[in-house]
């Protein structure tokens, strides 16, 4: 799937949508390691970006956005419209993160 057809909007320029296939989502559940918990505390410390925890969440985010990616492809969706992230803590310390939209098939529209 190009990545350029996956948007927060609900239309794309230049496309029409010939076939709505339904919500596709990717889910990602992670918790901090012990380790990685020590040195953002030290990193809380000093104030600033946590950037071992900022890594963690956006490597959460590009794993639950390509499970979303193969869940749409699965359905033979060429395009993610609605697209959009959600995250909840679901035990201390364990967050979920989850990615989801609608899956389409789209056409280019030529002009």
């Amino acid at each position: 799937m190009d990545h350029k057809l996956v948007t927060t909007a609900f239309t794309i320029d230049g496309y029409k949508i010939s076939k709505n296939l339904g919500i596709v989502r990717g889910i990602v559940v992670r918790s901090r390691s012990l380790l990685g918990t020590i040195g953002a505390s030290f990193q809380t410390i000093l104030g600033g970006n946590i950037t071992l925890w900022s890594e963690l969440c956006e490597k959460t985010r590009i794993e639950s956005y390509e499970i979303m990616i193969n869940h749409a492809e699965e359905l033979g969706a060429n395009s993610i419209i609605g697209f959009r992230y959600d995250a909840n803590e679901v035990a201390q310390g364990v967050t979920e993160v989850l990615a989801y939209g609608t899956a389409v098939v789209v056409d280019k529209i030529n002009s």
